[in-house]
């Protein structure tokens, strides 16, 4: 937990370094999809920090936070509308506080914990380990949203194999999600890591594989870019139709971007 902890707090703090240095306009700057603004994004890792420090910390306070969320919305967009008002209702430098506030204290509690420990959430119960994998994973995905629109290249993440392995675990997720059958071909994994070493999951014997750096596996993943728009090399019919319904993170199916449209030039 500590290490993961650490990976996790690493990436809050530098996306914190980015937006905080951001001029005042830039939080209206919309982000790729066309609807949440900068702010918006970080409005959301805010609240949903808050919501995992209740988990963590006070299972009670967390369920009754949902029976009340659940009252007041009936879909998944009055859902999102009212899990944004309280950020989007601060100016930008309390809206830091906020979420600095909120994450520090997630961090610690999580560092505490047993891995094994089940937190509840809005779906099914999580491990504490697979829970701070969720909220490490949201935070490089979201963060990615901001790289991309103010176009700065992200320095390489120190969790990004828990990234990966979590891509990796979701891989029936991604198929029963969509209604779809979970393939029994298994996938063989040979990533690069942004320190050259190659990480691999899966049988060596298996025909179907990906190849290719581990950060654009995540970009997939979580649906911030397409395959096509990556140097990622799939092999079998199985392992490109994984990478084209790929979603490493819960909720309803969604479509991550087309071919060529999320193609980002960084300064």
């Amino acid at each position: 937990m500590k290490t993961i902890c650490s990976d996790l707090k690493w990436e809050q703090d530098t996306l914190d370094a980015l937006v905080s240095e951001m001029a005042p306009s830039a939080w209206e700057f919309l982000t790729p999809g066309g609807e949440w603004t900068v702010k918006d994004q970080i409005c959301h890792l805010a609240y949903f920090d808050h919501t995992a420090r209740l988990s963590a910390t006070d299972a009670q306070a967390f369920n009754a936070h949902v029976t009340e969320l659940v009252g007041k919305a009936d879909n998944m967009e009055k859902i999102s509308w009212l899990t944004l008002a309280k950020g989007r209702a601060m100016r930008a430098n309390e809206l830091i506080d906020w979420w600095r506030s909120e994450r520090q204290q997630l961090v610690a509690a999580l560092s505490g914990l047993d891995p094994k420990q089940r937190l509840p959430w809005y779906g099914p119960p999580m491990s504490a380990r697979s829970f701070a994998t969720a909220r490490l994973m949201e935070t490089w995905a979201h963060g990615q949203d901001v790289y991309d629109v103010l176009k700065k290249g992200r320095p390489a993440s120190p969790g990004l194999k828990h990234i990966v392995h979590l891509g990796v675990t979701t891989f029936g997720w991604s198929f029963s999600n969509r209604g779809l059958e979970i393939p029994e071909t298994p996938v063989r994994l040979e990533l690069t890591s942004p320190s050259g070493d190659i990480w691999r999951w899966g049988d060596e014997a298996t025909e179907a594989s990906i190849i290719g750096p581990a950060e654009q596996f995540c970009l997939v993943v979580t649906q911030r870019r397409h395959i096509d728009d990556t140097s990622l090399v799939t092999t079998g019919e199985i392992a490109r139709q994984w990478m084209l319904v790929a979603q490493a993170f819960a909720g309803p199916p969604t479509t991550g971007p087309a071919a060529g449209e999320r193609l980002v030039e960084t300064n």
